[in-house]
């Protein structure tokens, strides 16, 4: 009932509206690129190179260096014009070249573990005992002074292996559906880090006193490695900022970050650190609490990419579809390219930019002429903090009350990086002049499942750096499906896990909202 007063509430304001000032929908269009779309899908290719040929994409890498020329050179012989990579100053990039872990003795096993992205190597293989000494502050560092040298320490306490009996796949009930149509009654959480986090700092006092740094004394202590487990819990939030949870795998999957900088001067000096399957993890931390020893071998051998004032290794990666009568205005396509290092980025996110070049395909294939430009922006440093989109405002688009030298020829962005799920609706980003422009969008869109116009502002990717210019910035409702419990940051984003249908699904609907936004008379209404 709740659900349906949500609905009947927004659909009054959409008709209202529309009874102002009616949404011209080109039928003929749309049924165009549903054809090209849904029945002649290149989607899963563009997919395949940017995963199975090219991935990972860690940003910085000699792979998504590959994988951004594939992208240039594909646009390009799709008749794509101004498309080019973009740099910007990143730092130091990181790749790994072999790495291996065993638990050594008569009871040994194969280490299922990686390296967490920027870690140092470890020069060779090594040998080494295992020790977990529960350091938290200053004193407690005191117990362990002298004992270290030459140990790979184990950084946490085991954690509960529960079994999976919460929520793996999400898909959208009544209840989400409800909570999406209502706006946000607090203020959207910012934006999460990666699981395993920044270990380092403890034993912070208040007032300003310094923290006291573990993995500095770990360095001087002369340690060789440390190992984790990643997050401190197997719950994840469900994503959009909504109420729903969902519990991770486990069983190998393991969720990774950054375990080093990539400033110039400090890539390359910290401790190699290596995230392992809880399971494992967890065995050892049995055994040493029992007071029998734990020896490993280990080789980390990384490589670090330096970044030169000749070549930033930051970029982002633009190409436009031309307009015809109003070409000098732009709508604005994309979604981040970079991923993290331990599998090949396939959910998050070669899905959001293969579906945004399949945009332009689509389009371009089907004869369509918009009128504006469309100009698709895949987006690197993502996951560093949104540092390629924030670049391109900056040069672009500027601030409201400063703006840049595109900030008036741009009437909208539109962004996909939440998985393989497909497209539900779109977030209007607390942007109600948009209601019923968006309500007449998706009414021929219905039997494809998209039906949820959400007044809140949802976070944490790219559509937030172009919204806060002042130019409208859009993120498409995605179903979730195993992004949060199983792909995302883990080690198994791989093409396998990515729903074809879905992918067909979500380019289609992308590209009839990019070509509405390219055909209207005026720019998308602004907050």
């Amino acid at each position: 009932m709740k659900r349906a007063l949500f609905t009947l509430l927004l659909l009054s304001v959409v008709v209202t509206l529309s009874a102002q000032s009616p949404e011209r929908v080109d039928l003929d269009a749309i049924q165009k690129i549903r054809q090209e779309g849904l029945s002649n899908s290149q989607v899963m290719k563009h997919l395949f190179y940017m995963t199975d040929v090219y991935g990972p994409r860690l940003q910085g890498s000699p792979g998504i260096e590959q994988a951004g020329d594939w992208v240039v050179k594909t646009l390009q012989s799709w008749g794509m014009q101004n498309v080019h990579k973009e740099r910007f100053p990143f730092g130091a990039g990181w790749s790994l070249n072999n790495f291996h872990a065993t638990m050594l003795g008569s009871q040994g096993m194969p280490i299922i573990g990686y390296p967490k992205a920027w870690s140092s190597g470890t020069k060779g293989v090594v040998r080494a005992e295992v020790v977990r000494p529960q350091i938290t502050n200053a004193e407690t560092a005191e117990q362990w002074r002298g004992k270290l040298r030459g140990k790979v320490v184990l950084t946490q306490p085991a954690r509960e292996v529960r079994m999976l009996e919460g929520r793996i796949v999400l898909r959208m009930t009544d209840k989400e559906i409800e909570e999406a149509l209502t706006p946000s009654a607090t203020a959207p959480a910012g934006r999460a880090g990666g699981a395993g986090g920044r270990a380092g700092a403890a034993g912070g006092r208040a007032g300003g006193a310094p923290a006291f740094n573990v993995n500095e004394f770990y360095q001087s202590e002369g340690v060789v490695a440390l190992f984790d487990r990643g997050s401190n819990s197997d719950m994840s939030a469900g994503g959009s900022d909504l109420s729903w949870q969902t519990q991770r795998v486990d069983g190998g999957t393991m969720f990774l970050g950054a375990g080093g900088s990539r400033v110039a001067g400090e890539a390359g000096t910290g401790l190699p650190q290596v995230t392992l399957a809880v399971e494992h993890y967890n065995r050892m931390v049995r055994v040493l609490d029992e007071g029998m020893p734990v020896h490993v071998e280990l080789n980390i051998d990384v490589a670090f990419h330096p970044e030169t004032p000749e070549r930033q290794n930051g970029f982002n990666i633009i190409g436009e579809l031309p307009g015809t009568d109003l070409a000098d205005e732009i709508v604005l396509i994309g979604g981040h390219f970079d991923s993290w290092h331990a599998a090949t980025g396939a959910t998050d996110n070669a899905t959001g930019s293969a579906a945004m070049m399949e945009v332009l395909r689509i389009i371009k294939t089907a004869g369509l002429r918009p009128r504006r430009t469309i100009r698709v922006a895949l987006w690197g440093a993502e996951e560093q903090g949104l540092l390629g989109s924030r670049a391109y405002a900056e040069k672009y688009l500027g601030t409201v009350d400063k703006p840049g030298p595109e900030h008036a020829k741009h009437t909208a962005y539109f962004n996909i990086d939440n998985g393989t799920g497909k497209v539900r609706g779109i977030w209007m980003q607390s942007n109600p002049h948009v209601a019923s422009i968006f309500g007449a969008w998706i009414a021929p869109l219905k039997d494809l499942g998209v039906e949820i116009l959400g007044p809140r502002s949802v976070t944490s990717t790219d559509h937030t750096n172009i919204d806060r210019t002042g130019v409208p910035g859009f993120q498409f409702v995605q179903e979730r499906l195993e992004y949060n419990s199983r792909t995302h940051h883990s080690n198994m984003d791989f093409y396998d896990r990515v729903q074809a249908e879905d992918m067909k699904q979500a380019a289609t609907v992308a590209a009839v909202f990019a070509y509405q936004a390219a055909m209207r008379d005026q720019k998308l209404p602004r907050k």
